[in-house]
């Protein structure tokens, strides 16, 4: 069994995920399928030292110390800012990768913008940057109602993606994790989040609009695609395709979040998106080595701690 409740599983998950990418990000799939990455290296794309992990990392824990506390839109959006500014909540005090969409809105919450008003609403604006870091609202969200859920995952991503489409695999994301902590297994977890998301967009024209967009996934298709056709860039929709195909591919969490290293491009996205549902479910030890290189792993505990606490 883990050491840890499954909050502090699912931020280990990520961080995890997110530090085995880290060294390889924008490396290619067929460079790494000659060369696969098979446990924590450092160096690489950004000169980092063994397990660290990025922004999508740092965002996370911001977003999960503030649900810590309550719900507070500000609060999240001001400690997005101190992470920018400050180097808050990184592993060595340095922010060494910002996407652009979040490095934009997060300008102009310094500048005094409302949370609510400054995340991009174009199409172009669908990168991964909110997808990457919204696990923890699931903790919070669990009793609420379908509706609510959806418009507080509405609000939270789009602090800095605020097209639907970026809601809309936030939303997706979260509902799985919701079902995996109604205690179903995997499967069943994707399959009836899917249903559920489904049944909540009928009739909603903007959003089965954009359900046209996340086919792979709300046609219960998406563990029969080949690897081939799993795309691993900076795009939402691939980020969350690549990751749930790779959760419900493989048993364990190793495998899981070194299948979404592999896959290349934006691999310690891919890896910490998928890290956090195969933390969510992982019952095993992590592999001690992994454990023992990543940075500030106490600290990452104590919140997952702190977070368990507020909602279990």
């Amino acid at each position: 069994m883990s050491d840890y409740n499954m909050v502090t599983n699912t931020l280990l998950g990520v961080a995890l995920g997110d530090a085995l990418g880290v060294p390889v990000e924008f490396v290619s799939r067929i460079y790494l399928r000659a060369n696969p990455i098979q446990d924590m290296t450092g160096f690489g794309t950004h000169n980092q030292p063994k397990g660290t992990w990025s922004d999508d990392s740092s965002l996370t824990f911001c977003l999960a110390e503030s649900l810590s506390k309550n719900y507070d839109l500000e609060d999240i959006a001001q400690r997005f800012a101190k992470w920018f500014q400050e180097a808050y909540w990184t592993p060595h005090n340095e922010v060494f990768d910002v996407g652009g969409a979040t490095s934009k809105a997060i300008h102009k919450i310094i500048q005094g913008v409302s949370p609510l008003n400054t995340g991009g609403t174009l199409e172009r604006d669908n990168g991964n940057g909110a997808l990457m870091r919204i696990i923890p609202l699931a903790f919070y969200l669990k009793d609420f109602e379908i509706a609510d859920r959806f418009k507080i995952v509405q609000q939270v991503t789009s602090i800095t993606h605020a097209h639907l489409r970026s809601v809309l695999c936030s939303f997706i994301y979260i509902e799985i994790c919701i079902q995996l902590l109604s205690g179903e297994n995997k499967k069943e977890a994707y399959y009836e989040a899917v249903y559920e998301v489904n049944d909540f967009c009928k009739g909603k024209k903007e959003l089965e609009q954009e359900c046209n967009h996340l086919k792979r996934v709300l046609n219960y298709l998406i563990q029969d695609i080949p690897e081939e056709k799993i795309y691993s860039s900076g795009y939402v929709v691939h980020s969350l395709e690549a990751a749930i195909w790779c959760w419900l591919k493989e048993a364990s969490f190793s495998e899981a979040v070194l299948k979404a290293v592999n896959l290349g491009d934006d691999s310690d996205t891919t890896a910490a998106i998928t890290g956090g549902l195969a933390g969510l479910t992982n019952k095993e030890p992590f592999p001690s080595n992994w454990l023992k290189d990543l940075v500030k792993k106490d600290e990452i505990i104590h919140l997952g701690n702190q977070l368990y606490k507020t909602y279990f």
